[in-house]
């Protein structure tokens, strides 16, 4: 082979080399790290809970927290989906989530409960607006801004979104059942449960580190023990 011939061989692959180096960097550069949703701390949603003097926002806010539940989602629950005697709800939930029926907590039994006194038990939407329709996604992340602010919680969280992000977080936080985590949730993919499951993981890995930068558990004795 002839040197000129070597020289153009040796340039083709080096072509090639630099064309696959490039398309490699510009995948890697593609690749973002999965965004964390925004989620209010345990404090953060007794304070909000706290400051809703309202019944029916009350018992709204209570739910929502506490299933895991889309704006859209609370708007569709009717007044004969509740069971007060058997303190149960059923759920219907939109993109693609299973719903179903779940034991209510303590303190949205509470909530409901003290909210019905004063709507009644007609039939109809149970978290009804001033129309008499079932309360929209719009009122709802109004208020969620306006109880935020009531509470000193920063607006980046002043989303109805992020009350779903709070429940899974917290769950995942105290659970180690993934599956019972995705039925809570209503999430048809175990995927979108592992998510939080990842923030709990991240906050218990810092909050290791922060220990660790603090000597903690290394400290020795002053004196040897005799």
């Amino acid at each position: 082979m002839e040197a000129h011939e070597i020289q153009q061989l040796a340039d083709i692959i080096a072509q090639r080399i630099g064309t696959q180096t490039s398309s490699i960097s510009r995948t890697r550069r593609q690749r973002k790290p999965q965004q964390l949703p925004a989620y209010l701390s345990e404090e953060e949603i007794a304070r909000l809970l706290q400051v809703i003097n309202d019944l029916r926002d009350h018992a709204i806010f209570a739910v929502a927290y506490h299933r895991g539940l889309r704006a859209s989602e609370l708007g569709m629950i009717k007044v004969d989906d509740y069971d007060a005697a058997g303190g149960r709800l059923t759920i219907r939930r939109l993109k693609g989530s299973r719903g179903g029926e779940y034991h209510l907590t303590q303190a949205e039994r509470s909530a409901l409960n003290t909210w019905l006194q004063k709507r009644g038990m007609g039939p109809g939407p149970l978290f009804l607006s001033r129309t008499g329709r079932g309360i929209s996604r719009s009122r709802l992340h109004r208020l969620m801004r306006k109880y935020c602010v009531l509470a000193g919680i920063d607006q980046s969280k002043a989303h109805m979104h992020a009350l779903k992000h709070s429940c899974a977080t917290h769950l995942s936080a105290v659970e180690h059942d993934i599956l019972a985590i995705q039925d809570h949730l209503g999430h048809a993919n175990i995927q979108n449960t592992m998510k939080y499951v990842q923030i709990c993981s991240r906050r218990r890995r810092d909050f290791a580190d922060k220990l660790a930068r603090q000597g903690w558990g290394s400290k020795r004795p002053e004196a040897p023990i005799q």
